[in-house]
């Protein structure tokens, strides 16, 4: 009896003392807390298409040049690294880092002896800038498109949130789509529990950015109502390219060289086109019609309805294993999320639409782009899938576009970033 008398009052004691540390943690001696953790809600941040840095290991049985390393000891920087996008060099990066499809597997690995890994998952540092080397002045890194995520994680830090304890990053192989990323999307679950117990169970704010979006869409749906509701605050996208975009189709065909005026399309399209990302990223059958030219020659139309003759026009039928690997994922990506979602878009700038290869000779490394109205890389049908869930779900769902806001540098946008601020300590 006197054991049960004292376990009551030592409960209440403890719930007393609780709630004056709650009230009053400034007049309880010995206590130090931060109310304001209580009405932050911690943030996960998925990056998009090269969003992510990469590293590599060594010990390859041959190399495509003699500039070319075959073994390292240690693993080095490989996504984002200047030095290697040169000319010369540039054709070893590229040989590590494509991608080996397997026909009977329908599973891609990494080029014979090349071991590759992303760094940093639950941490910032690896999305904030995506060179690590510190080589280069800030001012240079952002010429070369090295700053990522670091202007919204610097406004959240503005607000008092912390690296690594309420803001996390949970980067991944982008060259990999869904139907690849298993491994992944069980360490996501755990990061958002346990970002959640590590912050007086606040419920967890997502933020994406282009491909990131419809993977976090898959990983959403993936995931009991039940789950959402206790864990998730909600998602804010970020030029999500829910639908595809034709510049997928179009750096698969031809390749694109990164901005890098040096490098041509064509030397980086062997990495490119093994990406099944891109293949998740291809137009969708459900926003272009069956018969809406994305790609046409003097005698033959391609559209959503033919993808498989013009992988083989291009002489890539691997491609389109790839796409029929991840078209159900892609599906499912477009489906509502059940969890409250903030659809941010740029639109008025010019985006690839069409490829013309009507000159000679043109098919497939020299269309000539027609373009449209996007955020100039993802088309506007694309971006606003996001927008179009209103209605379709429980969840609130709330749209906004800027105009000539650009796809990558929305996230330096203050607007922007400002928005993201008001989200995550509104209630």
């Amino acid at each position: 009896m006197l054991k049960n008398l004292f376990l009551s009052a030592l409960v209440i004691s403890v719930q007393i003392l609780t709630l004056l540390v709650l009230l009053h943690p400034s007049g309880v001696a010995g206590f130090r807390i931060d109310r304001s953790y209580f009405t932050k809600s911690p943030v996960i941040l998925v990056p998009g298409d090269g969003g992510s840095q990469l590293v590599a290991k060594l010990n390859k049985p041959s190399k495509v040049h003699i500039f070319c390393d075959k073994k390292t000891n240690d693993y080095f920087n490989l996504w984002l690294n200047p030095q290697l996008l040169i000319p010369g060099v540039l054709h070893c990066w590229v040989d590590n880092m494509r991608l080996v499809y397997n026909n009977v597997t329908r599973r891609t690995s990494n080029s014979p002896g090349v071991d590759i890994r992303v760094p940093g998952f639950g941490n910032t540092s690896n999305i904030e800038w995506l060179d690590p080397s510190g080589f280069m002045p800030p001012f240079i890194q952002r010429m070369i498109l090295s700053n990522y995520y670091v202007d919204i994680v610097n406004g959240l830090v503005d607000l008092g949130y912390q690296r690594d304890l309420n803001i996390r990053g949970a980067p991944y192989d982008y060259r990999k789509a869904p139907n690849e990323m298993g491994e992944y999307y069980g360490a996501l679950k755990k990061l958002v529990e346990e970002t959640y117990e590590r912050n007086y169970q606040k419920r967890v704010t997502f933020v994406c950015h282009s491909l990131g979006c419809p993977v976090t869409s898959y990983f959403f749906n993936q995931q009991s109502q039940l789950w959402k509701k206790k864990y998730i605050k909600g998602l804010i996208s970020l030029g999500g390219a829910y639908g595809g975009a034709v510049k997928a189709m179009k750096t698969i065909a031809s390749g694109e060289n990164l901005g890098i005026l040096i490098v041509k399309q064509s030397d980086l399209k062997i990495e490119q086109m093994s990406s099944t990302s891109l293949a998740f990223l291809l137009p969708a059958r459900q926003l272009w019609g069956p018969n809406e030219q994305l790609a046409f020659t003097k005698t033959k139309n391609y559209t959503v309805a033919n993808y498989d003759e013009f992988f083989t026009d291009i002489g890539y039928p691997t491609g389109y294993e790839m796409y029929k690997d991840t078209l159900p994922f892609a599906e499912i990506s477009r489906k509502p999320p059940g969890v409250e979602v903030i659809c941010i878009y740029g639109t008025g700038l010019d985006t690839t639409e069409k490829l013309d290869y009507r000159k000679d000779k043109s098919l497939p490394n020299s269309p000539k782009l027609l373009t449209g109205n996007g955020d100039g890389t993802v088309n506007i049908r694309s971006l606003q899938v996001c927008s179009n869930w209103e209605g379709k779900q429980e969840q609130n769902v709330y749209s906004k576009h800027f105009p000539k806001v650009e796809h990558l540098s929305m996230l330096s946008s203050k607007l922007i970033i400002d928005i993201i601020k008001h989200y995550v300590v509104t209630w």
